[in-house]
């Protein structure tokens, strides 16, 4: 069963093209070709540049899913995004249990049991006067147990925390970004493919056309039977394009339903995201280098690095904590005493030898640290080349619509002027599919570097930092980590989330 192609809301009106032969077929009726109407397929789907083509040539209605539209959709539906909002929620939970070495445990138990007790003199005989029987030991205690003083361990840990925090948030921004990308990339590319599908259907009805002409002709004695082969053997593998063209089509709209939760229906053309990008290739180098997420993730990383080898070396201070108790027992010795005991003690510790344990944990987290900031060199140095990389590849996406605009004008001459050689017999049948299929090619090559030309100018938005839903105001509540974050620091019990579960 074929997967329904999504309707672009674009109308075409056919448009009567000159038989390839000239009109000397025996009813004189001209052909109804369809092989110029695609340029307006082609001028409609996924041309930024001109978008303003669509308002001339036809309407995409009220209910054609927008570019933006697409986008919201996919950043607040999407389950990738949401298990990774998920994750930075559970980092936050990092800085309260961080924060409770500062607090006092507290503690309470109770025991009961039962004792048997006899008492006898030596020799076997029982004591005068002696007791026998049974006793039921029992009693109940609270312990509060407070650090004084850890080395700074607390302290580090909680800093150490706050840092990891802040770089999961920025990973949040990098996962974010990644996500609005291949949304961009899903919503093109069903743009693209829908097109192609379209004149490689249009390329079927046309080589349809000139297969019965050219039997119309052979019939007629003027051209060979190798004509009509050539014919049949171009439009068996026009057939076979449009299949491979579904095929593309079905993909795409099923990477569609993938990353924006829904399946495509009528959608609009692409805008490039130009209005947003800096200037000129510098300017977006240093705009990358200040804000792009992946690098001040890999910052707080070397914060969070640092702060772990202190954390280790606090381990070699002295430490100061106090305990205190409070407890009542009952039959202990005899049946009916009790005691009521009340203790405070101070407790100083003084590490002098661990066994070089905690000597080679610190060397251990210094490397770690040291590796950390060569990562953050490297992140630059990525990011840097993704600048380039995005920054050419879209200058290249604008000389590739140029040149296939100006490919697309000499092929339809070329085209016009073989059919007309054609029909005086001063070029073969094979001569006018190959100009046929040129005209085709430069066709697709367009509608592949319109695509490009979008999904290229939103790469170098992400290659910058900037591609998120507050940039592109988009029309979508703006996830706001530091929500959580405030709701959950500062507590001190309770077991349920803040969305109450």
């Amino acid at each position: 069963m074929a997967h329904a192609v999504p309707s672009l809301g674009i109308s075409f009106e056919r448009v009567t093209t000159p038989c390839p032969w000239g009109n000397d077929r025996r009813d004189s009726t001209p052909c109804q070709g369809r092989d110029r109407h695609t340029r307006r397929t082609i001028e409609l789907l996924l041309t930024g540049a001109l978008a303003g083509v669509a308002v001339a040539f036809g309407s995409y209605g009220a209910a054609a899913e927008t570019l933006p539209g697409a986008l919201a959709r996919a950043y607040g539906a999407n389950p990738q995004l949401n298990a990774e909002r998920a994750s930075v929620r559970a980092v936050d939970e990092n800085v309260p249990r961080a924060l409770s070495g500062y607090r006092p445990r507290i503690s309470a138990e109770a025991d009961a049991g039962v004792a048997a007790m006899r008492s006898s003199m030596p020799g076997g005989m029982e004591a005068a006067g002696g007791q026998s029987g049974s006793l039921f030991p029992r009693g109940a205690g609270i312990t509060l147990n407070q650090t004084l003083f850890d080395g700074f361990r607390t302290r580090n840990n909680v800093r150490t925390a706050e840092s990891q925090v802040l770089g999961a948030r920025e990973a949040l921004r990098n996962t974010e970004q990644n996500l609005l990308f291949d949304a961009v990339s899903a919503y093109m590319n069903v743009l693209r493919d829908t097109a192609i599908l379209d004149l490689q259907r249009n390329n079927v009805e046309l080589l349809n056309e000139q297969l019965s002409q050219t039997r119309e002709r052979y019939e007629a004695g003027q051209v060979t039977r190798t004509d009509v082969s050539q014919a049949e053997a171009r439009l068996a593998g026009s057939r076979s394009q449009v299949s491979l063209a579904e095929a593309n089509l079905r993909a795409s709209i099923a990477r569609y339903r993938q990353v924006i939760g829904v399946d495509p229906k009528t959608l609009a053309p692409g805008l490039p995201a130009d209005r947003w990008l800096p200037r000129s290739l510098p300017a977006a180098v240093q705009v990358a280098l200040a804000e792009h997420p992946a690098i001040k993730a890999s910052l707080h990383g070397v914060d969070a690095a640092e702060l772990e080898v202190k954390v280790v070396e606090g381990e070699l201070y002295p430490s100061l904590g106090l305990s205190a108790g409070l407890s009542r027992r009952s039959d202990v010795e005899t049946r009916g005493d009790a005691r009521t005991a009340a203790t405070a003690v101070v407790r100083l510790t003084v590490p002098i030898y661990e066994g070089g344990e905690v000597y080679a944990r610190t060397r251990q987290a210094k490397e770690t640290a040291g590796q950390r900031r060569i990562e953050v060199e490297v992140t630059r140095d990525q990011v840097r080349a993704a600048v380039l990389s995005a920054w050419g590849q879209l200058e290249a996406t604008k000389a590739q619509i140029t040149a296939a605009q100006t490919q697309i004008q000499a092929s339809e001459i070329a085209l016009t002027g073989v059919r007309e050689e054609a029909r005086v017999g001063q070029r073969t049948t094979l001569e006018v599919l190959n100009a046929q299929q040129e005209l085709l090619n430069a066709r697709v090559n367009l509608v592949t570097a319109q695509r490009d030309r979008v999904v290229a100018s939103y790469s170098v938005l992400s290659a910058v930092g900037r591609l998120s839903a507050r940039v592109l105001a988009l029309r979508t509540p703006s996830y706001d980590a530091k929500r959580h974050f405030d709701q959950v620091k500062d507590l001190w019990i309770g077991v349920r989330t803040p969305d109450g579960r």
